[in-house]
Formats: structure tokens, sequence, C-alpha cells
């Protein structure tokens, strides 16, 4: 089967289409025609080993799993005969963040994996483009517990994670304000954002500092300038940052007395059916920016490395 394969950390010349052998399924896993996935910043930090930690998991000197790509939309092909949740031809969406490998014609998944049924309002495309963002938006928002009528700044609204971010505040009720580039205010407009600043002509030190929650999104502004918009005893989502961030973070919440939520995004098969629900009843959309074939990877990642894309980024088998 086609699939892209790296041999070494770096930029993204380091991908390669390659032939490799189709697995098959043993009695618990579930074998996946894939149909779509994407490439998000989880993708292109593994392919730089950047930070240099993620050496430390995935291989020092040279990544040890040779496939890249987390996120799953497609077919169920053949399944192990213990398994119970899904059938062949099963139309399915899902994360293997942990053994990846969803560039390629077909991925081997367990079926302890969250994945559930992709929405049947929503094509393959779009169902990959709601699983990265769609579930560390709703990690980080659920932690924070919105409540209808607060103040929600979100930084970075525009990306994968802030699309959707700006959609589930709206669910939950909040009042949204929303901070991108002058070229996506209207389309965080039409995403529901009561509010949108352009942070080229804005300076954040001017706004009201009474914002229930704030959430930077993509880790591309000071820990310091984007929690002194929270109020007292506020909530700072910082979903993005590495360790030097995270230290920060937590020395300005416990001087500021906010509550910081940081960490890894973690997700459920519940968090993907409550997506497409969501999805189903029209109160979350994709937001797809440009779509690319799996040959093509390497455009699509030289693009992601421009840090300028607007909610994802989507790869067609």
């Amino acid at each position: 089967m086609k699939a892209i394969t790296y041999n070494q950390y770096g930029d993204s010349e380091v991908l390669k289409l390659s032939d490799i052998p189709k697995p098959e399924p043993s009695y618990n896993q579930i074998l996946i025609k894939m149909m779509a996935t994407t490439v998000n910043s989880a993708d292109v930090r593994l392919r730089k080993a950047d930070p240099f930690l993620i050496r430390l998991a995935f291989g020092l000197f040279r990544p040890n799993k040779k496939v890249l790509g987390t996120v799953i939309s497609g077919i169920v092909e053949q399944i192990g005969n213990e398994v119970t949740k899904f059938k062949v031809g099963d139309q399915v969406f899902g994360l293997n963040d942990l053994t990846m490998g969803t560039y390629a014609e077909f991925v081997l998944v367990q079926e302890t994996i969250p994945l559930f049924f992709k929405p049947s309002n929503i094509n393959f495309e779009e169902a990959a483009a709601i699983v990265f963002g769609g579930h560390t938006a709703l990690h980080f928002l659920k932690k924070a517990n919105i409540t209808k009528g607060q103040k929600v700044l979100i930084y970075g609204a525009s990306g994968s994670v802030g699309t959707s971010a700006v959609q589930l505040a709206k669910y939950y009720g909040a009042e949204v304000t929303a901070i991108c580039s002058q070229s996506n205010i209207q389309m965080l407009k039409n995403l529901g954002a009561d509010h949108v600043i352009d942070y080229n002509t804005t300076d954040l030190s001017t706004l009201n500092k009474d914002f229930d929650v704030v959430f930077e999104t993509v880790n591309k502004t000071k820990v310091e300038t984007i929690a002194q918009l929270t109020r007292t005893n506020g909530i700072l989502i910082l979903g993005a940052v590495i360790i030097k961030g995270l230290i920060q973070g937590m020395w300005i919440a416990k001087k500021r007395k906010l509550k910081l939520i940081a960490g890894v995004a973690e997700v459920n098969s519940d968090d993907l059916k409550f997506l497409g629900w969501l999805i189903e009843n029209k109160h979350l959309k994709p937001v797809i920016d440009k779509t690319y074939s799996l040959g093509q990877i390497q455009l699509a990642h030289q693009y992601v490395d421009l840090g300028h894309k607007k909610g994802n980024i989507v790869i067609t088998l």
C-alpha cells in the first residue's frame, strides 16, 4: 500500500511516498481504509522533533515510528474476530495519537482507541477536519466548565483548535471574543464570535482585563501578555505551551490568583460521539483551509510550517 514514511527528523523533505506492506488485523484490531486525514501541529512537531524531548518517546536519533498521521476518517475494511463495536463497512472517524500511521491507504488500530461513527451529514474530509481541533478545544473547555454569560477570549481563533473553541464556547452560552489576523475576521464572525480583534492593529494591553476565561490555543504570544487579560480568580487555558511556557503559566497563575489549565489534551470515544452530535445538530462545523493529495504531503507540511492556516489542512486518499 502507499504510505508517507520518514526515516529522519527535519523539514518537509524528509517525508517520502513509499510502498509498505498492508497490515492484517489480529483478534482485537480494526483495519481502516483511509479516506482522509489532516496535517496538524502535532504532526509537524513530530516531524521536526520539536521540542527535543519528543526524541525520548519517539526515537533519540531517528523516528521509531515511520508513518506519521494521527487523524482517522475512513471505512472499516477488516476486523479481528473479537471486535464487537464495529463491523466491516462502518464509516468512522477518530484519533490514533499513540501509534500514528494515518498517512497511508490503510491504518491498523486497536478497537479501544478513540473511534466513533462518522456523522452522516458531513463527508470524510470534513470529518477529518473536526477531530484534532475539536477534541483539543473540547478537552480544555470542559475543564473550564463554562457557564452561560461568561466572557471568553480565544487567542489564535482561526486555527484548527481556535475555530472549534469559538463554536464550542458559543454552544456553552459564552460571550466570545476572538483574536486573529484581519483576513480571518469575517470567518470568525460567521462561526459565531461576538467580537473579533485583529492582533496586528490592537495592542492587547489596551483590552479590558475582565475575561472569565482566556484560551491561548497556538503558543504564539507571551504568557504574561495573555494572562493579564484574565480577571482575578478567572481561568487561564494554555492549550499549546511546552515546558518553559508551562512553568511561566504556573508562576503567573499563582501570583495573579488564576486557575491554570494546561497539559495534554486527552480524547475518548465519548468526546467523539459528542462532537458528532454537535455536527449533526449544526452547533459545530468543520473549517477546511486547503486540501492536498497524499502525494502532495510535502506541500501540505510546508503550508502548515508557515503558521497561517485557517482551520485545517486535509489530506485526501
